[in-house]
């Protein structure tokens, strides 16, 4: 059986097959609906099911809540048609004609920038580039099958490398590899680009939310939209726990002495008496709530752990943001990593 989905308010439609979820039948079909992990847990993907019915057939996502499905919403990652569908999705659009490929890679660089976050830069062969869209990741491939999405921190504008920032988790297979094992000259696989978190056309201000490591994409969008020229109004806010963790903070601050329609906002949620520090504190989400009250003319995108994503997302609807003008990229742990913590923390 396939089922035709009809993707509102854009018009686009597509033919899904019995058990294939939603998501893949849309991006096979060249249909751009919006997604991160694949795999249910960070909600990117979530649209309104208006007409027909869908199951799980690889189990119920984690990532809606019971009052979440009962409203309609459904995790198109994970869910298959039972019948001809019509769904609610703002942020469609035609999928951008890039190429997802697998290739080898060579660790040509490693630079800790802080205590717990290494990067990484990737050499591609010679004869291949990988076209990709700033903020958008990749998968590393490993021997087991398995895989770890890394968001790429460069401008596609400078694609000879490819940059990610890779924080330490406590627990985490690969991630300890990198740390304790790995060495330059290394060669991994990779697949991609993957995800959907990257610049949308718009004549609306930005701004743009990173928690930790989530700077990462947020600085590969910087870098293009500065060599692109800064026409309107981005703000970056970057929050952290302590000073330490603003690990290319003095890289911020050069562009915004440069651009002068670029503002930045770090903010620490548990700053140290070493640090002496003297700017924003508390969560992130809630300093960009207190400085822009209505959020109804801008453009939100944002990037880090899960808890970040989910209270940023409630405070700023709230605040008038238009959902359809919310991106955000949710770093969730595989899981795997996530059993392996719970075991390290007994």
């Amino acid at each position: 059986m396939t089922y035709q989905v009809t993707v509102k308010p854009s018009g686009h439609t597509f033919w899904a097959e019995e058990n294939e979820t939603v998501l893949d039948a849309g991006l096979r079909q060249g249909v751009a609906l919006p997604y991160g992990c694949r795999g249910g847990m960070c909600g990117s993907c979530a649209a309104t099911i208006l007409s027909g019915q869908v199951h799980y057939p690889f189990g119920e996502p984690q990532g809606l809540t019971p009052a979440e499905m009962e409203n309609g919403k459904a995790l198109l990652c994970m869910a298959a048609a039972l019948s001809h569908l019509e769904i609610d999705s703002p942020q469609v659009g035609a999928e951008p004609d890039i190429e997802v490929k697998t290739l080898p890679v060579r660790v040509e660089k490693m630079r800790k920038l802080a205590a717990d976050v290494m990067e990484l830069t990737l050499k591609l062969p010679a004869s291949e580039r990988l076209r990709f869209l700033a903020g958008q990741y990749v998968d590393i491939l490993l021997k087991d099958g398995k895989q770890r999405g890394f968001s790429l921190a460069n401008s596609p504008l400078d694609d000879s490398f490819l940059e990610l920032h890779i924080r330490h988790v406590p627990g985490g297979f690969f991630t300890s590899h990198v740390f304790n094992e790995m060495k330059e000259k290394a060669l991994l696989r990779i697949r991609g680009p993957l995800g959907s978190f990257y610049i949308h056309e718009s004549e609306r201000p930005i701004i743009l939310i990173g928690g930790g490591t989530g700077f990462a994409p947020l600085k590969g969008m910087l870098e293009q939209m500065m060599a692109q020229g800064l026409e309107k109004p981005v703000h970056l806010y970057w929050g952290v726990r302590a000073k330490p963790d603003l690990y290319m903070d003095s890289v911020v601050r050069s562009w915004v002495s440069r651009h002068p329609r670029l503002t930045y906002v770090p903010v620490l949620s548990e700053p140290q008496p070493q640090d002496n520090w003297q700017g924003r504190t508390g969560w992130v989400h809630e300093a960009v709530a207190a400085d822009f009250p209505d959020l109804s003319a801008y453009d939100v995108y944002m990037s880090g752990p899960p808890p970040m994503i989910n209270a940023a997302k409630k405070a700023f609807l709230a605040q008038g943001l238009a959902e359809a003008h919310l991106y955000y990229d949710s770093f969730e742990y595989s899981p795997d990593t996530l059993k392996a913590m719970q075991e390290d923390k007994a």
